[in-house]
Order: C-alpha cells, then sequence, then structure tokens
C-alpha cells in the first residue's frame, strides 16, 4: 500500500455498446474501492442510471434486470472520502433534471463554500458528497456549451480530480479532465475509451493518451481533441503500453497476491535486464547526471515505497558514502526539509500517482532540487514531473498489497546505489554484480519453500498481535514484514528496532507472544539473535530469518538465507516475510486481495 483513498472511473464513447467497456473496467478497478459502484449510459437521448453500494457483484446482479445499449457511458467503483457508503452517495451524480452526468477521483477541497452558494441558489443536495457539487456547479454555468461550462468549474474548484462528464444536451461525446488524479484515454477501432488504470483498458487496447494536470479532452465515437486550461487546442500523442492482458488475470492462481509473490523471479529479471553489462551497473537513463555535485540525498515516499526506499537509503549511504535521509511523503511536505540544488531527491511510488509524493516532488523542485522518479506505471504523473526517472518492470499489480512492486523497487534502488558509487569511483565489487545477476534464481529457490512459510502462519491465524525485530538493514525489512501482516490478516504487526526490546516493548512480550525476527547483516546479526534469546526466555515462539553462518540456539523455527552480499539480502528476505502474511490471511479466511479499508494507491491526500 501507498498513501486518504481513491475511486475508479471508467468512460466509453464510441459505436459499440458502452456497458461492456464500462463493467470489465470497473471489475479491473475495483482494488480501488469498493464502498459503491454505478454507471450510467446515454439512450434515447435520456441519461439511464444504475448505482449500489457493495462491491462492484452488487451492481452486476442490479443490472440483470435492466436492459441498457447505449454507446456513450460513464462508471465508478468508490472510495469514500466524503459521505458514508450508501447508494445516494455512489457516482455517477446528476443534475437535477438528469441532462449531465458526471464521476469524479479526487477531493474537492472548497465543496463547502460552493455548496452554500449552490443552495442558495436553490440546488438540492441528494448525497453527502464533494463530487455533487461539480455537477451543480457545471449546471449553474452551462449556457450552451458544455466544454466552455466545464473550463470555468476547473477554475472554480480547488483540489484533485479526474472527472469524466456526458450530458443529454451534447449526446454524442464525453469530457473529461485531470489535475492531480490519474487519467488514461484509449484508442480502439471503433470508440474511444478512458480509466483510472492502465490494466481496465488491456482488453480494448495498449494505444493510450496520458492527460498533465489542468489539461482536457472531449472524446467522440470517431476522434478526440485535447484542450489545455484556458480551452486552447493542443496535440497530444499516443504511447503504447507493453503490458500483456494477461499479466491483470490470475493465470490459476486463487488470487492475485499469490500470483504476484510468484511472479517476483520474473519481473526482478526483467528489471535487471540491460542495467547490467561487463561488470558495471548502466542506467542511461541517468547518464547526464553529475553526481559529484550533490552534498546530500533524500529519499521520499510512502507506505510499502517507503520501506523500499529506507532499504535504497541504507545501501547507498554504505557504499557511495553520501549523507543520506529518507521521509516518508505526508511529514517532508512540512518538515521544511534543507535542500536546494546540491540535493538529489529520489521519489519512489508504484503508481507514480500517490498524492503526498507528488506534492513533495514538487516541492523538491520548487527548491531546485534534481529529482529522480523510480516508478512502475509507464507515463504516470511521478515520470513526467520528475527530472529523470527509472521504471521497475514489475507489470499490473493487482493486490491491495504490494509484493512484486515492493521486490523490483528494492532490486532498483540498489542497483541505483552501485550505479552512484560507480560514479564516484568508490569501489564496486564484481561479486556483488554477480549475485545482483542471480538474484531472481535466489528467490525462485526460496518460493519452492513455501510451505514451510505456510506452516509458520499457523503460529500466527488465533493471534491478536505479533512482533517483528532487526537491526541496521533487516530494521527496514521488518517494517515492511509487519505492514504486510497487518494489511492483509488484520493481525496487529508492530516492528522494531531489535536492540530497543530492553527499552520498552519487552514488556509486551508474555508466554505464547509471536516474534519474528530478521538476522542477515553479519556485523550485527548475532546481537538480534541475543535478543530472541530474551524474547524465549519470557514464553515467545519466535520465527527467526537468518543465514547459514549464523550460529542459532534454541530456535525451532528458522529458515536459512542464501549467503548473499549483505546489501541484497532485503530482497530475498521480502518472499518469506510476504509468505507469511498471505497464508495468515488465508488460515483467517481474509479477503487478500481487497484488504477492507485500503486502497492500492492514494491519489487524493
Amino acid at each position: 500500500m501507498e498513501e486518504d483513498f481513491m475511486c475508479g472511473i471508467t468512460a466509453y464513447c464510441g459505436k459499440g455498446e458502452a456497458l461492456p467497456f464500462l463493467m470489465q473496467g470497473l471489475s479491473k478497478l475495483e482494488y480501488r474501492g469498493y464502498d459503491s459502484a454505478g454507471i450510467t449510459t446515454l439512450e434515447n437521448n435520456q441519461l439511464v442510471t444504475i448505482k449500489c453500494k457493495g462491491r462492484l457483484e452488487n451492481l452486476e446482479n442490479k443490472l440483470k434486470s435492466h436492459q441498457l445499449h447505449g454507446h456513450v457511458g460513464i462508471g465508478h467503483t468508490r472510495w469514500a472520502t466524503h459521505g458514508i457508503p450508501s447508494n445516494l452517495n455512489s457516482h455517477p451524480h446528476t443534475n437535477q433534471d438528469e441532462t449531465i452526468a458526471l464521476v469524479h477521483n479526487g477531493i474537492i477541497e472548497n465543496y463547502r463554500e460552493l455548496k452554500d452558494e449552490l443552495i442558495k441558489k436553490g440546488y438540492q443536495f441528494q448525497s453527502d458528497t464533494d463530487s455533487e457539487v461539480v455537477v451543480l456547479l457545471l449546471d449553474s454555468l452551462y449556457e450552451g456549451d458544455l466544454l466552455a461550462a466545464t473550463q470555468k468549474v476547473l477554475k472554480q474548484i480547488k483540489g484533485s480530480y479526474a472527472l469524466c462528464i456526458l450530458s443529454t444536451l451534447e449526446p454524442d461525446h464525453i469530457i473529461v479532465a485531470k489535475k492531480d488524479s490519474p487519467l488514461i484515454i484509449g484508442k480502439t477501432n471503433d470508440a474511444y475509451v478512458a480509466a483510472s488504470d492502465i490494466p481496465a483498458l488491456l482488453e480494448y487496447t495498449k494505444d493510450v493518451y496520458f492527460l498533465n494536470d489542468y489539461e482536457m479532452a472531449v472524446l467522440s465515437c470517431d476522434h478526440i481533441d485535447f484542450y489545455n486550461h484556458d480551452g486552447q487546442k493542443i496535440e497530444k500523442t499516443s504511447t503504447t503500453i507493453p503490458y500483456d492482458l494477461e499479466a491483470a488475470k490470475k493465470d490459476g492462481y486463487d488470487t492475485f497476491m499469490l500470483k504476484e509473490i510468484h511472479e517476483q523471479p520474473h519481473v526482478i529479471a526483467e528489471t535487471l535486464r540491460g542495467r547490467i553489462h561487463q561488470q558495471h551497473i548502466v542506467l542511461d537513463e541517468l547518464k547526464d547526471i553529475d553526481f559529484s555535485k550533490f552534498n546530500k540525498v533524500y529519499f521520499v515516499a510512502c507506505g510499502t515505497a517507503y520501506h523500499a526506499s529506507l532499504c535504497g537509503a541504507h545501501v547507498l549511504k554504505k557504499v557511495a558514502h553520501l549523507p543520506v535521509l529518507s521521509e516518508v511523503a505526508s511529514e517532508f511536505r512540512y518538515n521544511d526539509p534543507l535542500i536546494d540544488e546540491k540535493t538529489l531527491a529520489i521519489f519512489v511510488s508504484q503508481s507514480g500517482e500517490t498524492a503526498d509524493t507528488l506534492a513533495a516532488l514538487r516541492l523538491a523542485k520548487e527548491k531546485k532540487a534534481t529529482t529522480l522518479a523510480v516508478a512502475n506505471v509507464l507515463g504516470s504523473t511521478i515520470s513526467r514531473d520528475a527530472d529523470y526517472v527509472l521504471y521497475t518492470c514489475a507489470g499490473p499489480e493487482i493486490a491491495v498489497a504490494s509484493t512484486k512492486a515492493y521486490t523490483t523497487q528494492l532490486v532498483l534502488l540498489i542497483l541505483l546505489a552501485y550505479y552512484i558509487a560507480q560514479n564516484l569511483n568508490q569501489d564496486v565489487h564484481d561479486d556483488v554484480i554477480k549475485q545482483l545477476q542471480l538474484i531472481p534464481q535466489y528467490v525462485d529457490n526460496i518460493l519452492k519453500d513455501e510451505p514451510v512459510f505456510a506452516q509458520y502462519a499457523h503460529m500466527l491465524k488465533d493471534m491478536h498481535d505479533a512482533y517483528f525485530i532487526g537491526r541496521n538493514l533487516d530494521y527496514a525489512s521488518v517494517l515492511e514484514g509487519a505492514l504486510k501482516l497487518k494489511e492483509v490478516s488484520y493481525v496487529h504487526a508492530d516492528a522494531y528496532v531489535a536492540g530497543e526490546l530492553k527499552h520498552g516493548p519487552i514488556a509486551l512480550i508474555e508466554d505464547g507472544s509471536v516474534v519474528i525476527a530478521v538476522a542477515t547483516q553479519p556485523h550485527i546479526a548475532q546481537k538480534t539473535i541475543s535478543n530472541i534469546q530474551e524474547t524465549i526466555a519470557r514464553g515467545a515462539r519466535v520465527i527467526l530469518l537468518t543465514t547459514h553462518h549464523e550460529e542459532v540456539k534454541n530456535v525451532q523455527n528458522t529458515y536459512y538465507l542464501p549467503d548473499v552480499e549483505p546489501t541484497l539480502q532485503a530482497i530475498l528476505v521480502a518472499i518469506p516475510l510476504q509468505l507469511i502474511a498471505y497464508y495468515t490471511a488465508c488460515l483467517k479466511d481474509c479477503d487478500v486481495d481487497k484488504p477492507r479499508n485500503l486502497a492500492k494507491s492514494v491519489t487524493v491526500e
């Protein structure tokens, strides 16, 4: 999980029926929110809106009693930010005479002021959402030109938005607009479509357009026009997405999460591909950067990406001997960070659309830092806003809890650390490079021990609490391990620096407590193992992830990781931690792919 919440939107304007695209798109986007869902189609110059509370299947069941044949339509799956989940708060929202319908992802920060003004004008609200303000404001400003009215609306609202608008007043097209929320437009043989994320488009097309903030587009069945914020026409070129449709399907696995865990050898290999040549790391995307000019480096991210950043920062500091700082994006923005033109600021985001991370990046640019994005989604906002970008090659990640995106981030950040070290003429041993190339095989071998981790999960299935401990690089790993367990199994899990146990946390250990320890860093592993003995003495049951050369006593559940370069261990240890969390969730009958209260990425603050 990366940083309030988000929604998924779809739109279709074409020669075929809109409903099939809208529904398959929403099914691909349900990970973005499952409080409610709804669609609107335009038929016989009337808007037909069907929506309901709950998951998408509720909408599917409701649609069985309706025959919808419109060629223009919009859809929405909601994650609530304003207004409780309910039928009335579900999207799409319409104006009072049902001539305009709208779906929205984002947050309208000044909706209360706008709502008060509209009420004074006689408008009545049917919902508690901030989004309804937009459609009623659009109604109040409409004077015969929907695009012109939309431009006026966008200049009055404050906050974030991805909008899709259709109307009986201008029935042959859909207007879309974005600011700080993702929106991708696709071109098919007989339609133009739009959605919040690429998987919703792949069944229909790989040819897409990316809107920049404040841009708009008018979709018709056979053409598309793009506009800037002032309503002037602009030109945009399409991009072909290299993702395979099959990558967004389960391929025989019970869950997307398990599939994505097992995809890690492949996607790690893809992330490494072409980036190591003759025992040198090659990152051509960064060849114009003079790393000697930087006197410090910032890593900034949210959630799982932040944990990857902690690992990357640790490795960079160790191998390049640079001052390195790591901050959560939501804090970075408000801490008046000490950055200038001599600062390299690295921003990590799987989706490339995490609101706090994007805001932090923009702040860094204002302060003249050199900005580098690490992202997984081609054409995402972060990749367009940063000075430089490195892409992981995880492919579409559907499960809410991040697995393959995390390990590919680790791989790329470690590559980056050694690349910078190379450029600063630091010694990078050939053995490290060789071991990096072998990481996919190491991960594959660990996956073969899946039954071991499934068995460990039985220790956790009836627990209310679990404790993760580690030191140094291992501490970043256990933070991610605790997060995974919390996300998918709802077991309360905390991660501690092992050396801090005696400073308070050990008071929580009692007979039957479960402690998961990671000890992979040779210079400090024995200290962590010694801390384990303290928990065992107080009745704890311990799961230890360590390496073969460490001496271990009195720990029945010990898993030995390969003896690789210590800076690479965070990649390997992630696999057991992911599988322990996964199988604990399965034993507890949790919805692994769609954990409660969580969304895949966070595109509003």
